[in-house]
């Protein structure tokens, strides 16, 4: 395995999240036996409903696609076309054991990746997710996150809506947050395809990955 090369893997067929969630789960055990480079996965899933580990069963209002246990963090969220996936597998063990870091650093990117489209884009604490205004003006997701870090090898990590069903939404109360609403680039009027996008993505890759700086002591 080289030290410095992390894999990129773009999908542009629709995946079931079963199967994805296997190949990321073997990988991940790859990584941390130092037999695999590095990952991040770009890709689009099949209609799901995933449950993270706070996941509420009264927050899953219409069960119409299968529903995934996927072991990260945060509670239901909507995988469907129209939605990127960035799944970033990285050893934190010599990225710096700093989850919170690698979390704000994933936040970041989106957001960064987002106004080079022309979007203002925010984290907000206490509040899962990246957030933007929507076309009424309030306050609504454009963006969900969440990991999980396992051996201190990440796995999961973000999404961007495109052009997904919004409607699909309405299944889940999205990460738990009831009295906000999701939105996507092509609400606000941009008609913006999977692989500009992740041009874009990668293009700010690089102050991502460098702003994982080093830590000696685990940070959770």
């Amino acid at each position: 395995m080289s030290e410095d090369l992390i894999e990129w893997r773009r999908d542009y067929a629709q995946l079931p999240y079963r199967a994805t969630l296997e190949e990321m789960e073997r990988r991940n055990v790859a990584i941390a036996a130092g037999k695999a480079d590095e990952l991040i996965w770009l890709l689009e899933h099949l209609p799901v409903y995933t449950a993270g580990t706070s996941a509420a069963a009264d927050e899953l209002l219409d069960p119409r696609f299968d529903v995934v246990e996927a072991g990260r963090g945060g509670r239901y969220t909507y995988h469907g076309p129209g939605q990127r996936i960035g799944y970033v597998l990285l050893n934190l063990n010599r990225r710096g054991k700093d989850v919170r870091r690698f979390v704000h650093g994933l936040e970041q990117w989106v957001i960064a990746t987002l106004a080079d489209f022309g979007i203002e884009s925010w984290a907000v604490d206490g509040r899962v997710g990246i957030w933007c205004s929507d076309i009424d003006g309030r306050e609504a997701k454009i963006g969900a996150i969440g990991v999980r870090v396992r051996r201190w090898v990440t796995m999961h990590g973000f999404s961007v809506n495109l052009d997904p069903n919004l409607s699909h939404f309405a299944g889940i109360v999205p990460c738990g947050i009831e009295e906000f609403g999701v939105t996507s680039l092509a609400r606000l009027g941009l008609d913006i395809s999977p692989r500009q996008w992740d041009e874009a993505l990668m293009a700010r890759s690089h102050s991502f990955l460098a702003g994982l700086a080093q830590s000696t002591e685990p940070k959770l």
